[in-house]
């Protein structure tokens, strides 16, 4: 599901909340350390492993999808779209599951982009992303894929090409830019 949020204060719910999340959010061509290569980092150093590849079925049980999407919804885009972009190579590509992760792939580029001050690329970004979930759609003939609802994804996306975006944001503190955050249309129990 992706959800609208209105004020700025509502406590955007987490799917890992034990997982810390980084320091700051990297934003190219700002002051912010690049995480992995910066000797100051917030990833410097740290070897992660190659995830398992996301199981549409068994979403809920992949840490780095939940985490990908807690990182996405607390305006981490650079760092969301670095932990797609891991699943997406575990996850075979050209498979279905691989060209789901490739439009949150591209939804999360879009919030980077829109940190970069770049509005062709937001909508660039953006717009791949909500034609990849239409294509998902109909490809697999599902509306609800991997614990998320792709007509609510293609509609975020469509909007996040739409959407003016503020001009003066500190380069660093991860803000949310989009009006929507990712939610699963339901958590497995157990």
């Amino acid at each position: 599901m992706v959800s609208e949020v209105l004020p700025k204060k509502i406590e955007i719910p987490r799917l890992l909340p034990a997982a810390m999340l980084p320091a700051y959010t990297y934003i190219p061509a700002t002051n912010t350390p690049h995480p992995i290569r910066h000797p100051e980092g917030h990833s410097h150093g740290r070897k992660g492993r190659t995830p398992a590849a996301l199981d549409a079925d068994a979403w809920h049980e992949n840490r780095n999808f939940l985490l990908a999407i807690d990182l996405f919804n607390c305006g981490y885009y650079w760092e969301a779209h670095e932990e797609w972009e891991r699943l997406w190579r575990a996850s075979n590509p050209e498979s279905i599951v691989g060209r789901f992760l490739k439009g949150l792939v591209k939804l999360s580029a879009a919030g980077v982009k829109v940190r970069e001050k770049s509005i062709h690329g937001v909508r660039r970004h953006a717009a791949s992303a909500g034609e990849v979930f239409a294509d998902v759609a109909a490809e697999s003939g599902l509306d609800v894929y991997a614990g998320l609802r792709l007509t609510h994804l293609q509609f975020a996306a469509d909007r996040a090409a739409q959407l003016p975006y503020q001009d003066k944001l500190k380069a660093g503190d991860p803000v949310k830019v989009f009006p929507f955050v990712i939610e699963p249309e339901q958590m497995p129990l157990g």
